[in-house]
């Protein structure tokens, strides 16, 4: 359930300008990301910033969309894949010994 001032903030500013933030946001992060990876810079506060704004946008595009139940049932089904693989992956990896 979205957060009733997002779902304000959604209905206020309206969809295309709300779709239009969550791809500026998403931006945003992306930028703050690569510079911490291939800059080497020191922006973990950027980064959560960045990621509070993204995770604040996307509830809006959930609600914009109607279609939270289902990205959340994409998103289980996707974990389960992620298990999966990951238990494939440990079987194919050398032990290491225990000491």
């Amino acid at each position: 359930m979205i957060n009733p001032i997002l779902k304000r903030a959604l209905k206020t500013w309206g969809e295309k300008a709300q779709m239009l933030m969550v791809v500026e946001e998403m931006s945003e992060l992306m930028k703050e990301i690569l510079k911490n990876i291939n800059r080497k810079k020191n922006n973990i506060s950027e980064i959560i910033e960045e990621t509070a704004d993204v995770e604040i946008m996307l509830e809006q595009l959930k609600e914009n969309y109607q279609i939270e139940e289902k990205v959340a049932a994409y998103k289980a089904d996707k974990i389960k894949v992620i298990e999966n693989r990951l238990n494939e992956w440990d079987k194919i990896q050398p032990k290491t010994e225990e000491k």
